[in-house]
């Protein structure tokens, strides 16, 4: 994974659901091992935390639907679309072409289906370049097809596990391919705000054209939202890892940095 792309995923996630005063961080559930908590809100509840930084619709960990059901067991249903959707887009197998109807289909269930349903940033950025992600990282590297078999598909899936003799990509690779996956579909952020079917567009959440904004929505509501008043250590835990963050990408973008605790 390039590193810009590495870096703002691992300290975004970590400013959620991370303990930035331990400087620890469960990939699994919630847990003591990660030390005494901040005062609430905030949740540090881990990697397996849902609808924080990862999407509600998101097929990639073949979740049920979040009002429905939790983010981390495997759900033979969901995977079964998985295939069926491979098989008629992609012949048998899955590729930035599947990935982009899959994503509109699971979005459209989603909004016909949930009533707290919100697609927003940065929600809206991860669903879409987690998408290409099984075709990125999940192919071995001596092929260059772009064609995921649904054998290693279910590997990776339902056991966590790479084949025997995988090779990783030849060289770092971000999110290419993001664009096959959003332009066929293209939909703007939003939420149902009235039980389901009723998405409406957000015009405060960052899209495509705005990267930058996509920082401000981040630090100002996300952040913001989990540490609303932080003093002391926990303070200055959160200004440095904020900056870490601007300097993932951010700064290189020409965005302007925000300091919502103020700088030391």
């Amino acid at each position: 994974m390039e590193n810009d792309v590495a870096t703002l995923v691992t300290y975004a996630a970590f400013l959620v659901d991370g303990n930035v005063i331990t400087n620890l961080l469960s990939i699994g559930g919630k847990t003591s091992f990660t030390g005494p908590d901040p005062p609430a809100p905030a949740i540090v509840g881990g990697l397996n935390t849902h609808a924080v930084f990862e999407a509600d619709w998101q097929p990639l960990v073949i979740q049920l639907i979040s009002f429905f059901g939790n983010n981390h067991d495997f759900n033979e249903t969901l995977f079964d679309q998985f295939v069926d959707f491979s098989n008629r887009f992609g012949a048998g197998k899955f590729n930035y072409t599947v990935a982009a109807e899959l994503r509109a289909e699971r979005i459209k269930q989603s909004i016909a289906t949930n009533p707290t349903f919100s697609f927003v940033s940065p929600r809206y950025y991860t669903a879409f370049a987690e998408s290409t992600f099984p075709v990125n990282f999940f192919i071995d590297g001596r092929r260059t097809d772009g064609q995921l078999d649904m054998t290693t598909a279910r590997g990776f899936f339902q056991d966590s596990r790479m084949p025997d003799g995988f090779f990783r990509h030849n060289g770092s690779i971000g999110i290419d391919g993001l664009g096959q996956v959003f332009n066929p579909h293209p939909i703007a952020p939003g939420r149902n705000v009235n039980g389901v079917n009723t998405y409406t567009l957000d015009p405060t959440s960052a899209d495509f054209t705005d990267f930058c904004l996509l920082y401000t929505n981040f630090v100002n509501e996300t952040v913001r939202n989990l540490y609303p008043n932080p003093t002391g250590i926990l303070r200055q835990a959160l200004n440095t890892n904020l900056g870490f963050l601007f300097q993932t990408g951010f700064e290189d973008s020409g965005c302007v940095q925000i300091f919502p605790f103020g700088q030391d």
